[in-house]
């Protein structure tokens, strides 16, 4: 929920942040995608993941961006300094979780990939990371939206027991693939 006031300096420096995010992303989104064919065969997959991860969220940006515009009114005051004022329409902040429960578990499965782990354990590897982050994810979004102090505690550590499983898996996998 968005606080009631704001001041155009408030305001611009948000949409300047956000402008800033989606340029960076949509950078490094060309970057990556232009540099595949100059890496080695065995990282080109996880360097298009990359690229997807960045691509995404470029996308999720953009609509943040516009939600954000579309929550307030700017416009310039009787006295020449801007106003800033709330439109009524909503601020979606769902979008960060959309993006999370699609780019989470795709870093995690790059992260396999890169891990030089035998295909049956990269493939068994990927699917428990990505299926426990996108649950992790979707259990992290019903507390973000509770105004009950409690309900949002029962569902941080909801969130946690598939972030622990994600930790102690990598902690594991990567002890394993260092040897």
């Amino acid at each position: 929920v968005l606080p009631d006031e704001w001041t155009y300096s408030e305001w611009s420096a948000v949409y300047n942040a956000l402008s800033f995010g989606i340029a960076s992303m949509a950078a490094a989104t060309c970057f990556l995608w232009l540099h595949i064919p100059s890496v080695s065969r065995r990282y080109r997959t996880a360097l298009t993941i990359s690229g997807v991860v960045t691509f995404i969220a470029t996308y999720h940006y953009i609509r943040i961006f516009n939600s954000w515009v579309d929550a307030f009114f700017v416009g310039l005051g009787i006295d020449g300094e801007y106003l800033c004022s709330k439109s009524g329409r909503p601020f979606n902040d769902a979008y960060r979780y959309v993006d999370w429960v699609l780019t989470v578990p795709l870093l995690l499965i790059e992260l396999v990939l890169v891990m030089g782990l035998s295909r049956r354990e990269s493939i068994r590897l990927s699917c428990q990371l990505g299926v426990a982050s996108a649950i992790m994810v979707a259990a992290g979004y019903p507390g973000e939206v509770q105004d009950e102090l409690s309900t949002r505690w029962k569902w941080w550590a909801l969130a946690m027991v598939p972030f622990i499983f994600v930790v102690v898996t990598l902690v594991v996998s990567l002890g394993i693939a260092t040897t």
